[in-house]
């Protein structure tokens, strides 16, 4: 039986998975004597090591893409002329602008009578 080669994430499933199941009472794949298992001091995660590498747990990975593609992927360059640029960057400037005329500046003198206004009422 070819020995399968796990990422180290898929490798941490499996354990937590098996300890998880070992924790909740289930049988043990492999026998171990009671000597072996007060060396691991009854530690689920240490069994289910020990079970993952022994080469028992019948558990499989499904892997969503078999083999990585050794090509490198190329970026699509956009070509766009300056008078285009130009055009996009006078657009937003006038938006800006349109924006900047809704919004009125408050003067600091209006600022204050409106503070004493809201102490008054108070």
């Amino acid at each position: 039986m070819e020995k399968e080669k796990f990422s180290k994430y898929e490798v941490a499933r499996i354990l937590g998975a098996r300890a998880l199941q070992i924790a909740m009472n289930a049988p043990l794949l492999i026998k171990m004597s009671k000597e072996d298992l007060e060396k691991v001091k009854y530690d689920a995660l240490k069994i289910a090591e020990i079970e993952f590498e022994s080469g028992v747990l019948p558990i499989s990975v499904k892997r969503p893409f078999p083999k990585r593609k050794e090509e490198k992927l190329k970026r699509i360059k956009e070509k766009t002329s300056e008078k285009k640029i130009e055009g996009i960057e006078s657009g937003e400037e006038e938006e800006i602008a349109k924006e900047g005329e809704i919004m009125k500046l408050v003067n600091p003198e209006e600022e204050m009578e409106e503070e004493m206004e809201e102490g008054e009422e108070e």
